[in-house]
């Protein structure tokens, strides 16, 4: 923890040194209380030792072994007084170890009233040594120590320090007034004194949040009410002062303060420091706190080394539609937030799809020069998922599960959810069926499994919701599978749609956990996808674990207009599978391509052996989803090359295969149908002489383009004097068929891109 930190203060300014004159009181009243008790004792035993002679060691043997009747006679003396010195040196030892252990704001020692114990300012405005009049020493009982007992984290316990409450305070919640000090005096006027606050600090690991309430006069106590930190009066020297019987104290609540180690507070003597004022700018929206997987680009790999290249289909959108937020926001994105093969499948392409349910989609390739590289080019390998009609459409089996946590308490959160999965009622056919599950601090069934017909009924209990509570996300989950095999289709679509943020808080929190869980769950037919919302504490690395192995896909939903692309526009892609398993592999031709490099798919990677292994899941794809795919190679003889030509160079290497001179390499694609456990194979060839159909002009050309964007984004590594200005240039010029308007909205984003890295 830095020394700087608001919780470092916060801990330090609420562990005052030990009060001096009360652990001078303890230690006065124990010897007291000894010499009372064992006086006597003390001195007739003191006779016997005077006379002794020898070692001790040899004494305490005498001592504590057995013998007769006359060693037990004449050692009656010395052992009196040695068990009462072992007895008076316990009660000192206990009496000041408990006293040292329990912390300053529980130490009550019971003084009569001549003996006071203060601390009074001085004028540079430190505080004055306690005062003690040891003369009264004789007339002090014995300590009284309050001693603390543990409680239950849920719900958190308060702990009330003041003139109502009696000091029941556990050694975790430390309690004393913050700010000016009362009155010495018991006497003294209300007017004289200065108005003390009522503080109450709410603490976490991370964060804290305080609550003040102003107290006219020491006998008055109003409700307290919440305020920013910012809004607190910086506090340059916190006082403490006297707990002690009768005098008047401010109300102080501590909730969800850490636990510290006893043994630590053992040996730690923190002195008070001051709480520093902690403010935020006005405006202020947390960035940087939303988390995705760190991963590396795909680097340029030399064909003679690693011939062949193999990943998973991926048919997400969630990074382009998180990256539109932050650049309409003026950030620019997350470098970890860039998928480029998520921004690059985010529109959709004109590819030659299928018309056969049996093979769902056929491979479409193209070769075309590489603007990111003089003497390079790029190949683009695009698939169209078959559409099913309408009349061949199965019914759906869905389940929504929301999370209605407090962290879904804000507009884009759980209300544009709630409107989203509105818009998803109108494209369900009255056959089909949906249940509601939502989860906070537990699971809940909201409603079963109904008819789209009773469409009246859906919309209640989707509007009833309100957010609250902390996020047990893994029980949600648990919950919606059992909902979804209670009410299961043999011959049809069963489905979870998760909307959340992703911050899973309570229970099973392990992304390796939940992994495993959904993947024995998607082997019953049942299958998961995520839809994403919010930012600040957005957790995209869970929703894309969830959906990459729940066979589903991952939206993010930032927007109505969003919700509408991906729920209505592209709901049979969302709902209905065509092809699961989905796998590419490129083998590159020695004899023609000399380098290359996969654009995006980093993490979709497969290992060679992966491919024909059936047990290995991939992607899935959607009714009329496209999927494409970029290389960038290097021909042989070309002098944009990366690497240099080794010198000893084996003979498998130099020999060129002149009957596979005409091709670039060779792609398979491997899939299972949805009800299928077995893969089917599409092999094709990737010809040099391919080009670039002029229908499929523009689905190159603006993907390209968008390609060349998300590099860029990420710092572009390997795209040359690639600049905005010039992917705007190349988009503008592939609009091509825009209904909806989405390639136009690119064409803004990239400005705002130009602009946010100019600031």
């Amino acid at each position: 923890m830095k020394a700087q930190s608001f919780e470092y203060q916060l801990q330090h300014a609420i562990a005052p040194m030990p009060d001096p004159a009360a652990h001078l009181l303890a230690k006065t009243a124990a010897v007291a209380e000894f010499e009372r008790v064992h006086g006597a004792a003390g001195k007739t035993s003191s006779r016997a030792v005077a006379g002794s002679t020898g070692s001790p060691l040899l004494g305490l043997r005498r001592f504590f072994t057995p013998g007769s009747q006359k060693q037990a006679g004449s050692n009656r003396g010395s052992r009196n007084l040695l068990l009462g010195g072992f007895a008076s040196a316990c009660v000192v030892v206990i009496a000041v170890s408990t006293y040292w252990l329990v912390p300053p704001g529980q130490r009550q020692v019971l003084v009569p009233p001549p003996v006071t114990s203060r601390l009074e300012p001085e004028v540079g405005g430190d505080l004055a040594p306690p005062v003690a009049r040891a003369s009264d020493a004789n007339l002090l009982p014995p300590p009284v120590v309050t001693e603390a007992k543990p409680e239950p984290q849920q719900p958190p316990i308060v702990s009330r320090v003041g003139p109502d409450h009696p000091q029941k305070t556990p050694r975790s919640r430390v309690a004393h007034p913050i700010g000016p000090s009362l009155p010495a005096q018991t006497g003294a006027s209300p007017a004289a004194a200065p108005e003390p606050s009522e503080v109450g600090i709410t603490t976490t690991a991370n964060e804290a949040e305080v609550v003040v309430a102003a107290d006219k006069t020491p006998a008055t106590a109003n409700a307290g009410t919440s305020v920013p930190i910012a809004a607190l009066p910086a506090v340059t020297n916190p006082v403490v002062t006297n707990h002690g019987v009768g005098s008047d104290l401010s109300e102080i609540i501590v909730t969800g303060a850490k636990r510290k180690s006893w043994l630590g507070g053992l040996f730690s003597r923190n002195e008070a420091a001051p709480i520093q004022q902690m403010s935020l700018p006005p405006g202020y929206i947390a960035e940087g706190r939303d988390k995705f997987e760190h991963f590396e680009v795909n680097p340029v790999k030399r064909v003679a080394d690693e011939p062949v290249s193999t990943f998973s289909a991926d048919v997400d959108t969630a990074s382009y539609s998180f990256v539109r937020r932050e650049l309409n926001g003026g950030r620019l994105p997350q470098v970890d937030s860039v998928r480029v093969e998520e921004m690059i499948n985010y529109f959709d392409y004109t590819w030659p799809a299928s018309d056969s349910r049996d093979q769902p989609f056929k491979p479409t390739v193209t070769v075309s020069d590489s603007p990111w590289g003089e003497g390079k080019k790029l190949i683009h390998i695009g698939i169209k998922g078959y559409e099913l009609p309408v009349r061949q459409q199965p019914d759906v089996n869905l389940v929504l599960l929301l999370d209605v946590s407090g962290s879904m308490d804000e507009p884009d959160k759980l209300p544009l959810a709630q409107k989203s999965m509105a818009l998803l009622l109108d494209t369900l056919k009255p056959t089909d069926t949906v249940a509601i599950v939502v989860y906070a601090g537990a699971a809940g069934e909201v409603l079963p499994p109904t008819a789209i017909k009773d469409k009246e009924t859906i919309l209640q209990a989707l509007n009833s919701l309100q957010p609250g509570g902390s996020t047990a996300g893994a029980e949600g989950i648990k919950l919606a599978y059992a909902l979804a095999e209670r009410n299961f289709r043999k011959d049809g679509v069963n489905r979870i749609l998760l909307a959340t943020d992703g911050d899973f808080n309570v229970g099973i929190t392990n992304q390796n956990e939940l992994k495993g869980f959904v993947e024995r769950e998607r082997e019953k037919g049942v299958f998961l996808s995520f839809l994403g919302f919010g930012e600040g504490n957005y957790h995209d690395e869970m929703g894309q674990v969830l959906a990459q192995n729940g066979n589903g896909v991952a939206a993010y939903i930032d927007t109505l207009n969003e919700a509408k692309k991906v729920l209505v526009q592209e709901s049979t892609a969302s709902l209905l599978t065509i092809a699961k398993d989905v796998k590419l592999q490129v083998e590159f031709n020695p004899a023609t391509v000399a380098e290359y490099r996969l654009i995006g798919y980093e993490t979709r990677a497969l290992k060679r052996e992966d491919f024909n292994n059936d047990k290995v899941d991939a992607g899935d794809v959607g009714s009329g989803h496209a999927v494409t795919a970029i290389y960038e190679i290097t021909p042989v003889g070309s002098k944009a090359k990366l690497f240099d030509e080794r010198r000893y160079a084996g003979s498998e290497e130099t020999h060129s295969q002149q009957s596979k001179a005409t091709e670039y390499g060779f792609l398979k694609i491997r899939y299972k149908l949805p009800n299928g456990f077995r893969s089917r194979l599409i092999e094709q060839p990737i010809r040099i002489d391919a080009g670039v159909p002029e229908a499929l002009r523009s689905n190159v050309e603006f993907s390209t383009a968008v390609a060349g964007f998300g590099q860029l984004l990420r710092g572009g590594k390997y795209t040359g004097p690639l600049k905005f200005d010039d992917v705007i240039r190349q988009a503008r010029g592939a609009l091509g068929e825009d209904p909806f308007g989405y390639r136009a909205e690119f064409l803004s984003l990239v400005h705002k891109a130009k602009d946010a890295r100019g600031m």
